[in-house]
């Protein structure tokens, strides 16, 4: 089993698409990893032997921030823009978009399904 940044990465798929699976690591920077490292991108995750498996553990876990240490740094970030009450803190805080999107129509992702409540029924009215 491959584990490299406490992530089992996925037995049957190349070792460039199993190295996204890592959070932080996107296409791109899996081909530069695997390009540093000289491991060939087209062999399979569980055709790794122990040399180059190690080696790809070193590469990613000195040169890269990655998995918890990366979530840690993002939310920090998020924080601070929330407490100094930026724009873009305010918008993160009320669960909208941050960057310029329209919320007329389109935004579900942020803010969610709605309910209509047109077919809302009433209370019965006291006597």
């Amino acid at each position: 089993m491959a584990r490299i940044a406490s992530v089992d990465l996925p037995r049957d798929k190349r070792i460039e698409i199993g190295l996204t699976y890592i959070y932080g690591i996107g296409p791109s920077r899996a081909r530069e990893i695997l390009k540093a490292t000289g491991v060939n991108p087209d062999i399979r995750v569980k055709d790794l032997n122990d040399a180059d498996l190690a080696a790809l553990r070193v590469a990613v876990e000195t040169n890269y921030q990655v998995e918890g240490d990366l979530r840690r740094w993002e939310g920090m970030n998020i924080k601070r823009l929330v407490d100094i009450g930026t724009y873009r803190g305010r918008r993160h805080r009320l669960g909208l978009p941050v960057r310029g999107q329209r919320t007329r129509t389109n935004g579900r992702t942020r803010r969610g399904r709605r309910v209509t409540i047109a077919g809302k029924k009433k209370a019965p009215a006291k006597k």
